[in-house]
């Protein structure tokens, strides 16, 4: 069995409050590059070449009975950057034992079981639909015993691009508070009710309408408000609005030749939106001339959006 599955990007989060009865929620989108893709077969035992992949095995093997596999990454997405890796691994990984043996499972069952795409579902819903996601959130008091519900999700359009930036620099700082993560979400503060609520209204009344009418301009600017208001919420837990000097600096750049700069989860991962692909080669050279000037270098490319979700090759 053979699957590919899309990496994503984040806005953000419109609900950090819980004063409504829910919490966290998720905006983002499932982008084409890139991707995963791993092979799944029987074997003797089980096997792999990827430490994380045994891992989700073992939760699977927690619940269900099945003969041993070797699992094969063919395709990584890189790992610790705010694009989602893990959950996508754990979500393919459980869809193809789930296929090969008959275990009847939906994919909101292989969530709950390798404890995947709980807090946040963007990654969930990138795996299952693609495109522009936006979900609720989780109740309160079903904390990662629910799959948080898709309320909006639409079609990114074909000429719009992707300029994604992913310092090299930051890299292994941010890999050890990315281990941490369910320590800190935890233990996180509460956020005023008031920056919920102009959150959740930027949402509803600046990225959605503009999306669903196409304005790329007025998106980005939504998307933007959104992302640097939470950033600055995040602050007490990164360097501060953004993860560190080089993706702030990074952003101001990128704001000055995109309809947007966000950076996505905690970093140090950060893209822009153009609508044409000569003007993201363009941003792309200046980003990476921005980079090597400003710390190790690091990798720039330039994507469309997935609007399939998963994607099953072989089997």
């Amino acid at each position: 069995m053979r699957i590919k599955a899309p990496a994503h990007l984040h806005a953000g989060n419109p609900d950090l409050s819980g004063d409504m009865g829910r919490l966290f929620g998720t905006v983002g989108f499932a982008i084409a590059e890139p991707y995963l893709e791993i092979e799944v077969r029987i074997g003797d035992r089980d096997k792999s070449n990827d430490e994380d992949a045994l891992k989700f095995l073992k939760r699977l093997r927690e619940r269900f009975d099945f003969p041993p596999v070797e699992v094969e990454i063919r395709r990584y997405i890189p790992k610790w950057v705010g694009v989602g890796f893990h959950t996508t691994l754990a979500l393919t990984l459980g869809e193809a034992v789930n296929r090969m043996f008959n275990l009847g499972l939906s994919l909101e069952e292989i969530a709950l079981t390798v404890r995947r795409g709980l807090i946040t579902a963007l990654g969930f819903y990138a795996v299952k639909v693609g495109g522009f996601i936006v979900e609720g959130g989780f109740p309160i008091d079903r904390r990662e015993k629910v799959v948080p519900p898709l309320i909006f999700r639409g079609d990114v359009p074909e000429d719009w691009y992707f300029v994604v930036a992913i310092p090299e620099t930051p890299r292994r700082t941010l890999e050890e508070v990315r281990k941490r993560e369910d320590e800190i979400l935890e233990n996180l503060k509460k956020m005023p009710p008031e920056l919920a609520d102009r959150l959740s209204r930027i949402v509803l009344m600046k990225i959605i309408p503009a999306f669903v009418e196409k304005n790329i301009k007025a998106f980005g600017e939504g998307l933007y408000q959104f992302n640097n208001l939470l950033g600055q919420f995040w602050s007490d837990y990164q360097d501060n609005v953004y993860c560190c000097d080089i993706v702030n600096e990074g952003i101001k750049l990128m704001l000055n030749h995109t309809y947007t700069a966000c950076q996505t989860s905690w970093g140090p991962t950060f893209y822009g939106l153009v609508d044409s692909f000569s003007k993201a080669q363009e941003v792309k050279s200046i980003i990476e001339n921005f980079l090597r000037e400003n710390g190790d270098g690091g990798e720039v490319f330039v994507t469309k959006a997935d609007n399939m979700g998963m994607v099953v090759l072989d089997g």
